[in-house]
């Protein structure tokens, strides 16, 4: 640093033209006397334009001294008082009032304000009376070297392309220096490198960074560190400076052609992989980056069984399969893979190829593959009129694995997840031939879709599944009828040959040649003929005039309607035809038929009256009926005194011993066969609990054991009567001790009637025992 001295520069700026005078005596504002020369000596003067200098970075402890204010009117003798103002009037400068010396009262700095403007007063020290006109003068701060060259950032980052020409341009690096660059050296810089030699340079005066070796390669360094100084005062000793650093990185062309590093690949692949699968990846390498480094694989010539694809993220060539791979058919393959970059720099291509070469081989793998079908998919046709059992034809698969391996033969069924839910088809396992189950019907039906699946016999696992569509011909087995239900009517006023209806027909058959129907009727009516217009239709025409509802409001016209294909089907449709009221334009008003008055002269009234009668009195007789059937039945044991036989009374008493309904005359015959589940017809069950099912009385034909059987059955029976009833046999069985136990065959009076046998039967018929001996007439004398 220099030592700071005190300096005054006083200067005068005479103007171009002359100032006007201001009033009163002004003395020279520099402390000029009028005996200092004609140059300052004028009748009447003002304040002049005026600047001090004062030089920065003053170090003294007093204050330093600037420059003088003097005035014309200032005599000396203490009434004159000077007076400063303006920008640090009173802070950065002070006026001694008397004698008008200005002095700085602190260090100033140029970099923080290099000029200040200020203002000065004379006046009466008594009176505060201006003794002349304020004058503005400046105070200028001269600029010394005390601020070093900065620059922006501490560190600047840039890039050049590696194998730059000597001198290329790499980036421009400049620093700012706060001194006046209007002012000497101070803020004159000077650029100069102090670390990235021999590598690169910089100019001195505008700090741009360049290359200074040729045939800089990235691949083998890439980033540089250079530290650049700016030094003021031009250089000189003495001068300040400042550093920086930049991170220069050699960014990459593309001077490095790839290379397989293996110029042979080896590779297997397994006979079932998929069109379009991977069987392996081969690499080469390329120092370069970006697109650069990019890469394109292709096979050398072609290759119909493999492809190869980049990967553009790991730019490596994936070969993948072109063509199903057969082990039994080729086992070896081998092909030329070339390898290019897909940029090229145009500075680099001469002399370099930029491209490799590499051989391929494939070895296929042999798998156990699953049956191969001879057709994929079956379409076959069979026609509809074909019988259950009929052959529709025939699936056939293989097993394409090696001639040394055992034969595998295929194992056929039909998928039912498919449209053969009704089991229409079925599949020979063995060879595959196709039958139906069912007939077909193709109005049903067009087309049956069915899969069938083969899979070997030893490996179940290899399966093989494809579709066959069975087409369903058509037969002509469908007669033609009407396309739609016709609302026909004929006109009361009609004449013959009038239009009443057209009529088409459709048939559900589809003939090869296309539809043809012929439409006819019985000749012989005589209301109505049919004219066929040769089109699928035909029109119906009336055959006489004058028809009347009164005599007949509906006509029923049958129409055969024939087909033209081959066995010709032929149907009747029937027409029906109402006689309705038109009028004169043959409109329809009504078809409903007139109700005509009897001839007697009974009106429609009195007719309706007359039915409503009838209708009360058969609703009378069904009352009437319906309460006597509701009538309560007297018992048929009114007392115990009531000595007639017990006989169940029916409404039906049926047809005798052919009347089998009250019970099962059979299981006398054959009590093997008996049916458990029947009940007693003789009286109405209630199921109070539940049936018990008997067994039949096995090895006994006796049937007056079989009768004790039923007799203790029925005692048992919770379900049984309080009362004895009537069953008739067809057959009692031979050697009974009680003959016949009807009571329908004894005498008229029961007192002819010896009862005793019956106490000899047992507990069963004790009862009926007391009953008929209590009664006796002997017993009663």
């Amino acid at each position: 640093m220099i030592p700071c001295q005190l300096l005054l520069i006083l200067t005068v700026l005479w103007p171009s033209t002359a100032l006007p005078f201001m009033p009163g005596n002004i003395g020279n504002l520099f402390g000029a006397s009028e005996s200092d020369g004609k140059l300052l000596q004028r009748s009447k003067r003002g304040w002049m334009w005026n600047q001090f200098f004062l030089l920065e970075e003053y170090t003294g402890n007093d204050h330093q001294y600037v420059g003088k204010l003097h005035s014309n009117m200032d005599k000396d003798d203490g009434t004159v008082k000077y007076v400063l103002t303006g920008e640090g009037a009173g802070t950065l400068f002070l006026i001694d009032e008397k004698s008008g010396d200005i002095h700085a009262t602190k260090r100033l700095d140029r970099e923080e304000q290099a000029m200040y403007t200020l203002h000065a007063k004379v006046l009466n020290r008594f009176t505060n009376e201006e003794l002349e006109p304020d004058t503005e003068f400046n105070i200028k701060i001269h600029d010394i070297n005390d601020n070093p060259p900065k620059f922006s950032k501490e560190v600047f980052f840039a890039s050049v392309p590696e194998m730059s020409e000597v001198g290329t341009s790499v980036v421009t690096i400049t620093a700012d220096d706060a001194d006046d660059q209007t002012y000497g050296n101070s803020a004159k810089l000077v650029y100069s490198i102090l670390q990235g030699q021999p590598y690169f340079s910089v100019d001195s005066e505008n700090g741009t960074i360049k290359t200074a070796l040729p045939g800089m390669d990235r691949e083998v360094k890439e980033n540089y560190q250079v530290v650049i100084q700016a030094k003021d005062m031009a250089g000189q000793m003495g001068g300040l400076s400042g550093t920086t650093t930049v991170c220069i990185m050699l960014s990459d062309v593309n001077d490095s052609p790839p290379r397989f590093a293996n110029h042979s690949f080896r590779l297997t692949a397994a006979e079932s992989t998929v069109i379009g699968g991977a069987i392996g990846r081969i690499k080469a390498d390329d120092p370069d980056l970006g697109r650069n480094a990019e890469m394109a694989y292709s096979i050398m010539g072609g290759n119909d069984a493999f492809n190869i694809i980049t990967d553009q993220t790991t730019q490596e060539g994936v070969i993948i399969i072109k063509k199903a791979l057969d082990y039994e058919t080729k086992r070896d393959y081998e092909f030329r893979v070339e390898v290019k970059n897909t940029y090229l720099d145009a500075r680099f291509i001469h002399g370099l190829q930029f491209k490799d070469y590499a051989t391929v081989k494939v070895t296929v793998e042999d798998v156990d593959e699953p049956p191969v079908f001879t057709r994929n998919p079956y379409i076959i046709e069979v026609h509809e009129d074909t019988a259950a059992g009929s052959f529709v034809g025939v699936v056939s698969a293989r097993d394409p694995d090696a001639e040394s391996k055992l034969v595998k033969y295929a194992t056929f069924f039909i998928s039912p997840i498919h449209t053969d839910l009704e089991r229409l088809f079925n599949i020979d396992s063995v060879n595959g031939t196709i039958t139906t189950l069912k007939a077909l019907d193709r109005e049903m039906s067009k087309w049956h879709n069915i899969s069938v699946v083969a899979n070997e016999i030893n490996n179940p696992r290899q399966t093989t599944r494809v579709p066959v569509f069975i087409k369903v011909l058509d037969v002509n087995d469908n007669a033609p009828e009407f396309a739609m239900s016709y609302d026909t009517f004929v006109c009361e006023n009609v004449k013959a040959g009038q239009l009443i209806q057209t009529i088409s027909a459709v048939d559900t058959d589809e003939p090869l040649v296309g539809h043809k129907f012929v439409f006819s009727i019985n000749p012989t009516n005589p209301n109505f003929t049919i004219i066929d217009r040769e089109d699928n239709t035909a029109n119906i025409l009336t055959q006489r005039g004058g028809f009347s509802r009164r005599e007949m409001s509906l006509y029923f016209l049958p129409i055969v309607i024939s087909d033209n294909d081959y066995p010709v089907q032929s149907s009747t449709s029937t027409l029906i035809v109402r006689v309705c009221a038109c009028d004169s334009r043959g409109n329809m008003q009504s078809c409903n038929p007139e109700v005509l008055p009897f001839s007697d002269g009974l009106t429609t009234g009195a007719l309706v009256a007359i039915l409503l009668c009838v209708i009360i009195l058969l609703m009378i007789v069904v009352l009437f009926a319906a309460l006597r059937r509701q009538r309560k039945k007297e018992p048929l044991i009114i007392s115990k005194e009531d000595v007639r036989d017990n006989v169940v009374s029916y409404n039906d008493e049926g047809g005798g011993e052919e009347d089998t309904q009250a019970f099962d005359i059979g299981t006398l015959r054959n009590p093997e066969v008996m049916d458990a589940n029947k009940l007693r017809r003789d009286i109405i069950p209630e199921m109070l609990f539940p049936f018990r099912r008997t067994s039949p009385i096995k090895d006994n034909t006796d049937v007056r054991d079989f009768i004790n059987g039923r007799l203790h059955e029925n005692d048992s029976d919770p379900t049984a009567p309080p009362y004895d009833s009537l069953a008739t046999y067809a057959y009692e069985g031979s050697g009974s001790l009680a003959e016949s136990l009807s009571s329908l065959e004894s005498a008229a009076t029961e007192g002819d009637q010896d009862f005793e046998y019956l106490s000899n039967w047992g507990p069963h018929f004790k009862k009926l025992a007391e009953m008929y001996i209590g009664k006796s007439p002997d017993r009663e004398t």
